[in-house]
């Protein structure tokens, strides 16, 4: 079965050439032009994946992000982003946007960008579950649980927490981190650093003062495991 990509843009033109991309790479495809539009067509189909403007009229991209979100929490959705909307970018990453594009776009990268999120967004992979004490994180089935409670983690958030916990003691530059997590050779490194924080949140007794995911200065993140180790299921 063919996969569902639902875009949602106010500007027509880019709409109809992202779909007309979208569709030669062999994915369904529904428009919306404003927020209204995309939480009815969300509803009336679920997509795989959401192409979602931040700019829109009637309600923004990131309040759409934030009801489908609530609705499907590992929802993958790639954001489109104007130039210099830096802050906007990093609200809609805090919100658990997978991956980013800056307007003007190639259509082609977009096409990447989706292949990539689907991708890492599917269950693959040997059987394996990866401990740290009470962190249990496992990988086929795609769930985490911090003792008795399952952790809310985004399709990034999962991948970032179990390459981490897959490689304990190990010190990671964001460059190296956007490379192996989101296949990205180049991009902003505040990617990296919102889901850390992200991440600690959900993971960390005090966030403020993180013990599992810590930084390294002058190189990046390392994760320090309390008794870190990987099992077959």
């Amino acid at each position: 079965m063919r996969q569902h990509v639902l875009v949602v843009d106010d500007d027509l033109t880019v709409s109809d050439v992202v779909r007309r991309y979208l569709e030669r790479a062999g994915f369904d495809v529904t428009l919306a032009a404003d927020g209204p539009q995309a939480m009815i067509a969300f509803e009336r189909r679920r997509p795989d994946l959401v192409v979602l403007d931040l700019m829109l009229p009637g309600l923004d991209g990131l309040e759409v992000c934030r009801r489908m979100r609530s609705r499907v929490r590992d929802l993958p959705v790639v954001m489109l982003t104007a130039l210099g909307e830096e802050a906007d970018r990093v609200v809609g990453l805090e919100l658990g946007a997978d991956d980013y594009v800056t307007k003007p776009f190639s259509p082609r990268e977009l096409v990447l960008r989706v292949r990539s999120v689907l991708r890492r967004a599917a269950h693959a992979g040997a059987p394996v579950v990866l401990r740290d004490g009470p962190l249990v994180v496992d990988v086929e089935r795609r769930v985490a649980h911090l003792g008795d409670q399952e952790l809310a983690l985004t399709v990034r958030e999962f991948d970032l927490l179990a390459y981490l916990l897959s490689h304990p003691g190990r010190a990671f530059k964001r460059a190296e981190l956007l490379d192996a997590v989101w296949g990205w050779t180049f991009g902003d490194h505040s990617t990296v650093t919102v889901h850390v924080r992200r991440l600690r949140e959900k993971v960390e007794a005090d966030p403020a003062d993180p013990k599992r995911i810590v930084t390294v200065w002058g190189v990046g993140y390392r994760y320090e495991p309390l008794t870190a180790a990987r099992t077959a299921a």
